[in-house]
Order: structure tokens, then C-alpha cells, then sequence
């Protein structure tokens, strides 16, 4: 009797530990690439340089990113990052304006260089960039304006990179 419930107890904390334990985003298989009629969006392995960021393990995992225009030319363009933090419904920017900077300063022209670079077959690429450890999705936005329009209505398209 003492046999039978030590090997369920044990099964059974072999069960729970499986449910409570998380999965970090980490892509086994590089790169991935989700396209749509506007753009391509790659994640890829990082860069590798004296100044560019490397791994730590069990705090991030460092990554490329490269966007192509594969639709109609564009006008502006805008390109965010997020992360998720689990048990959240909160998104986390991966990037952002240093403290003192105002974020809007040269946002037209910066949105409007990279669309005309984007639009000359140019990509955009982020060499590498790190995700926390305990995100399990990597969002990336894209906001554009299309070229030959007096009134630009923003588009958007948002491609979502999760653990499988």
C-alpha cells in the first residue's frame, strides 16, 4: 500500500511540474518568416560584433529582425517591437526614447527615410536585439501610410512570432 502511494505521489508531481513549468521564447528553428501582400517579416540569428549584445542565459536571447516591402510603395513607415510578461495582458516595447529625449523629435522624417529606403528594395534590419528569457511571443508592428494618397489613412499590420 505504502508502494502504490509513493509511486502516485510521484507521478503526480511529475504531472504538476510539467503544467507549472514555462516555456521561454526561444525559436528552435532559424529563421521563421511570416509574410503578407504588404511585407515580409524574418526573425533570424543575431549579428555578431564587439559592440552588438550577446545571449545571457536564463535572462535573454538575442535575435536579428528584417523587414521587407514586398507590396506597393510606401509613403511612411513605422516599425515597433513588443514582448509579452506572462500573466499579463500587458505588451513591453522593445525599444524606446532614453530618458530626456523627446520620442517625437524627427518622427516624420525618420518614418519617411525608412519607407523610401524600403521602397528602393532596401530591408530594414534590427542586427540584433534581446527578448527576455520569459517571454513566450514577440509582436512586431507595422504602420504605414501607402504612396499617392493626398490623405494618408494608416494601415497596420501586426505579425506575431509565439512558442509553438
Amino acid at each position: 500500500m505504502k508502494t502504490k502511494l509513493t509511486t502516485f505521489a510521484l507521478i503526480l508531481l511529475f504531472v504538476i511540474s510539467i503544467a507549472i513549468e514555462t516555456q521561454a521564447l526561444s525559436f528552435n528553428k532559424l529563421p521563421i518568416k511570416h509574410s503578407s501582400k504588404q511585407w515580409s517579416v524574418e526573425v533570424a540569428e543575431p549579428g555578431h560584433g564587439k559592440e552588438l549584445v550577446k545571449s545571457e542565459k536564463g535572462k535573454f536571447n538575442t535575435y536579428s529582425l528584417e523587414i521587407h516591402n514586398i507590396g506597393k510603395d510606401v509613403k511612411s513607415v513605422e516599425v515597433f517591437m513588443y514582448r509579452n510578461e506572462p500573466n499579463s495582458t500587458t505588451k513591453y516595447s522593445l525599444f524606446g526614447c532614453p530618458d530626456g529625449e523627446d520620442c517625437t523629435e524627427g518622427h516624420v522624417e525618420h518614418a519617411n527615410f525608412l519607407a523610401k529606403q524600403l521602397n528602393k528594395g532596401i530591408p530594414y534590419r534590427f542586427e540584433n536585439f534581446p527578448l527576455a528569457h520569459k517571454a513566450t511571443e514577440l509582436e512586431v508592428e507595422i504602420i504605414w501610410t501607402q504612396k499617392g494618397k493626398k490623405i494618408g489613412r494608416p494601415l497596420k499590420e501586426t505579425f506575431t512570432f509565439a512558442v509553438e
